[in-house]
């Protein structure tokens, strides 16, 4: 989520756990002029085709791409940019769709690495498990993949973050069937 501040730039959100959002980016262009009132700032921001847009109610439009942070990875920002609209409306509301892709499989991956949501020898090993099966093609990639979305869906039982965990098991899933 972009939530444009007037005087306070942009914030960038992630919701992926609703009940505790957090800021993981802001840009601020700073103030007009420091010695008097002015009206300005970011009065709306939008996300479209991987990058974020900014109305300044004085200076102009931004135009502002991610860049990788202790918040948010290159797997994150890559996966992001695969959603991808023709045309976009905000007041629309479109669904969001990922298309099956070992990037979202990875960012899922980092943000269990970022919030400890599985053990270090768990996300090696998926990893590893990722990286083989993406080598792979035909019937041996569909079967590392199914391996590796079953281990998954056991993992999910002890993991500090089974929800996520169940997503890349649904992710890893939805490879194999591609």
């Amino acid at each position: 989520m972009t939530q444009a501040w007037y005087q306070g730039g942009v914030s960038v959100f992630d919701f992926t756990d609703p009940a505790h959002p957090k800021e993981i980016a802001f840009f601020d262009r700073g103030p007009m002029d420091s010695t008097k009132l002015l009206l300005g700032g970011d009065w709306g921001t939008y996300w479209y085709n991987g990058y974020i847009y900014a109305s300044e109610i004085d200076r102009g439009l931004d135009i502002l791409d991610l860049k990788p942070s202790d918040q948010l990875s290159q797997n994150e920002i890559d996966a992001a940019k695969l959603v991808h609209f023709d045309v976009f409306n905000p007041q629309s509301q479109p669904k969001l769709v990922w298309p099956g892709s070992y990037v979202v499989a990875r960012a899922y991956l980092d943000q269990l690495v970022r919030d400890k949501g599985v053990t270090a020898d768990q996300s090696s090993s998926i990893a590893r498990d990722l990286s083989r099966a993406e080598k792979l093609k035909g019937a041996s990639e569909k079967a590392a993949l199914a391996s590796l979305a079953t281990r998954l869906d056991r993992d999910a039982k002890t993991a500090a973050d089974p929800t996520r965990v169940e997503a890349l098991a649904a992710e890893v899933r939805d490879l194999g069937k591609r």
